[in-house]
């Protein structure tokens, strides 16, 4: 297992300096220690902004991206392949402001994971994923779904 899926600290700082939730002022601001629990923010600001002020639909569908894939790669290590598989966003209302993303992962979901790849069979979960501005309201319903399979073991 890399370092990168080690240490929480390491994995906060490279995902916040990677350009492409950087540019677009995607900001990690908490990952758990056992990877289980993350937040991820967005704020307002010129260049993430949309033609009527809100935030751009782009941006907010960006700041979900990554993080149950790699999330769950921390929790199952080197024996499984995990691949964000497809996505769709439902806009529920303008984001303006600051909106945050809130990522859990349970005992139980990897515990199905394991009971549904355990053949060597792909599972696709679909994960849902709020957007929420600073009131606590629903800016965008995200649905991800991610492919996993356990890899063959080598010969």
């Amino acid at each position: 297992m890399n370092l990168f899926f080690k240490k929480s600290w390491l994995f906060r700082l490279i995902m916040n300096l990677w350009p492409p939730l950087f540019f677009a002022g995607i900001h990690v601001k908490y990952i758990s220690t056992d990877f289980k629990v993350a937040r991820v923010e967005l704020t307002l600001r010129p260049w993430n902004k949309n033609a009527v002020g809100s935030h751009f639909g782009g941006s907010l569908f960006a700041m979900t991206d990554p993080f149950y894939m790699l999330m769950l790669l921390a929790q199952l290590g080197d024996q499984y392949v995990v691949w964000d598989k497809s996505a769709d966003i439902d806009f529920i209302k303008p984001g303006k402001g600051k909106v945050t993303a809130d990522f859990a992962i349970n005992q139980q979901f990897i515990d199905d994971i394991i009971t549904h790849t355990e053949n060597g069979d792909k599972y696709l979960p679909e994960i849902p994923v709020y957007v929420k501005d600073e009131q606590g309201d629903i800016v965008a319903k995200l649905n991800r779904t991610l492919y996993i399979r356990r890899k063959k073991a080598k010969l």
